[in-house]
């Protein structure tokens, strides 16, 4: 028999059956059963607002896959651009493809010198380099208007190419306008993170040249930041999406969203978390806090996963790694020992709150040199050939425009009263 739930309806006294489909249950066969009933779900958590044949999480076994693949396969043996290829087109490309997409984008980095001059130089010199980027990501539809032809194939594949390529460039452009130092033009003989490295850090030598372990570290970080389903920022970029705005607005949107600190300022705050620690012998204490309800555990958990993050154990081998060039971040040590107490405690085991991705990816950044407000900027460099192949989906699948429905809590009907008949309120 196949999976059901057998609703009575009190008002008439009939029995209803649902279908309980891939674990839930379809709402337009609710409201054929049920006409008017609707739910009240804040945050949707319960909601599956999209079906997307993209990433595959399940929280509870800890697994992550994109497009099928595991997501452990793809940080040992790919590349960002080729995830990003089969984010896009759904499947891993052939050599000849690779090749055609890697050129594509290579020679697409380069971004309109007015951008440069006219807007991200026009930003006040403290600004913030996510700010930058959000305001630049939106300011883009206006050099390209040609990405409002959102069904034209060609022109929405050149957009995609452009978003992915430039998001380095931008970035980059953002963090050195807002520590005063000039802009660095790509280099097209580099690979995409080496590329990235030599516009954040270069200064007079004729070429940068990146250290091949902090490339490849960054390179994994970025595969394991791609996609991650329906977060608050791919949902940001479907829901623009489904109203047809251009990638650009629709980016823009996704990048705001992760601007908030409650969806990219994780790795911040595990770093900040760390350094108030200030020493190992300070962990017990802090657990301890934790436990008593006088601080929060940073890193650990994840509204989603109920096991272990997969991509935390990748993240913290490729730290090792990162350690070996850099020197030992002097955090790590107090993240050690706050992993170790943690995992040992059963008031944290059973509530099932392991290390996620964001407990040491900040570490590895801030290892590199990397300042803390880069880390989400480091986020949506990647994550945005997840957010575009959202927004690829959702037109291609010619989804609704988004519009929820909404309880109404406030007042009830009341007359309109005169203005020298009002009396101040209590």
């Amino acid at each position: 028999m196949a999976d059901s739930v057998t609703i009575i309806d009190n008002r008439t006294g009939e029995s209803i059956e649902i279908p309980i489909v891939n674990g839930g249950v379809d709402a337009r066969e609710w409201s054929k059963l049920l006409p008017g009933i609707w739910f009240y779900d804040p945050s949707f958590s319960t909601t599956a607002a999209a079906a997307s044949a993209i990433t595959e999480l399940d929280g509870e076994a800890g697994i992550l896959r994109y497009r099928g693949y595991p997501i452990e396969q793809l940080a040992e043996q790919s590349t960002y651009l080729e995830v990003a290829y089969l984010l896009i087109h759904g499947e891993l490309p052939t050599p000849e493809q690779y090749e055609v997409w890697k050129h594509d984008i290579t020679y697409h980095t380069f971004i309109h010198e007015n951008v440069r001059k006219r807007f991200m130089e026009g930003f006040h010199h403290d600004a913030h380099p996510m700010g930058i980027l959000v305001s630049t990501l939106a300011a883009l539809s206006t050099f390209y208007p040609d990405a409002k032809d959102i069904f034209d194939e060609q022109s929405r594949y050149k957009q995609v190419i452009r978003l992915i390529a430039k998001m380095p460039t931008l970035a980059a452009g953002a963090h050195r306008h807002s520590v005063g130092m000039p802009f660095v033009y790509p280099d097209n003989s580099l690979d995409f993170t080496s590329n990235f490295l030599s516009m954040m850090w270069k200064v007079a030598e004729p070429r940068y040249e990146a250290d091949p372990v902090l490339a490849r570290a960054l390179d994994i970080l970025f595969i394991l930041h791609a996609d991650h389903e329906q977060n608050c920022g791919t949902t940001a970029m479907r829901v623009a999406g489904s109203a047809h705005a251009d990638p650009y607005s629709c980016a823009a949107a996704a990048a705001t969203a992760l601007y908030g600190p409650r969806h990219g300022g994780a790795n911040e705050a595990v770093i900040r978390m760390l350094t108030r620690i200030g020493s190992m012998d300070n962990v017990q204490p802090f657990i301890e806090d934790v436990k008593a309800g006088k601080g929060r555990l940073q890193g650990f958990g994840h509204r989603v996963y109920k096991n272990y993050d997969p991509r935390a154990k990748i993240i913290k081998e490729t730290a090792d790694k990162v350690f070996e060039v850099t020197g030992k971040n002097p955090l790590l040590d107090i993240a050690l020992k706050l992993e170790e107490v943690a995992l040992s405690d059963e008031y944290f085991t059973s509530r099932r709150l392991y290390p996620n991705v964001d407990f040491y990816s900040g570490l590895i950044y801030q290892a590199m040199g990397f300042p803390i407000e880069m880390f989400t900027v480091l986020f949506a460099i990647p994550r945005m050939s997840g957010w575009l192949a959202h927004w690829i989906e959702l037109l291609d699948r010619n989804e609704r425009i988004a519009r929820p429905r909404q309880l109404y809590d406030g007042e009830p009907v009341r007359d309109y009263v005169p203005m020298d008949q009002r009396k101040a309120s209590a």
